[in-house]
């Protein structure tokens, strides 16, 4: 497992939902935060997700990304075994297009939160930055990392429809 170096866990349900959940990774990356990515499969790997859950704090991470599609029970199953604050994301699934795994992921019951982001690539990038922002309450500076991006990103939308 993780040391305290890594204090972000991205799991999935599966290797198909990398590609999403990789943009998780990019923004950590982008922010200067170590990240650790795992499948760990609610239905299909229990134990795992046992293990994964129980011992993560432990492991020394500090947040758990959890991102699921169709069913997605693992970022609510994930919580339900952890303290640690989960930020779910619903990968889209071809079926509903990602309305059940947002359904799924959304619908907790009080006193077993999850942090629910956007359906897909936009929900697994916010998510990255989420991370980062809930980290940076006790990291000046990957505080003054997350000012600096929110800047860039401010100076790079233009004012006027011109060129």
């Amino acid at each position: 497992m993780a040391t305290s170096a890594t204090p972000v866990a991205i799991i999935m349900g599966s290797r198909s939902d990398w590609p999403t959940m990789k943009l998780a990774a990019d923004k950590l990356d982008q922010l200067g935060v170590a990240w650790t990515a795992k499948v760990v499969s609610a239905h299909r790997t229990p134990q795992r997700l046992v293990e994964f859950s129980t011992g993560a704090k432990a492991a020394g991470f500090k947040v758990i990304i959890a991102g699921a599609g169709g069913a997605a029970h693992l970022p609510g199953m994930a919580a339900s075994m952890t303290e640690l604050p989960v930020l779910g994301v619903p990968v889209q699934s071809k079926a509903l297009k990602g309305m059940d795994s947002l359904l799924s992921i959304v619908q907790m019951p009080a006193g077993v939160p999850v942090a629910t982001l956007a359906i897909g690539e936009a929900g697994a990038a916010n998510a990255g930055i989420l991370a980062a922002q809930i980290l940076a309450l006790s990291d000046e500076a990957l505080a003054q990392r997350l000012a600096a991006f929110r800047a860039a990103l401010t100076d790079s939308v233009a004012e006027t429809v011109e060129d």
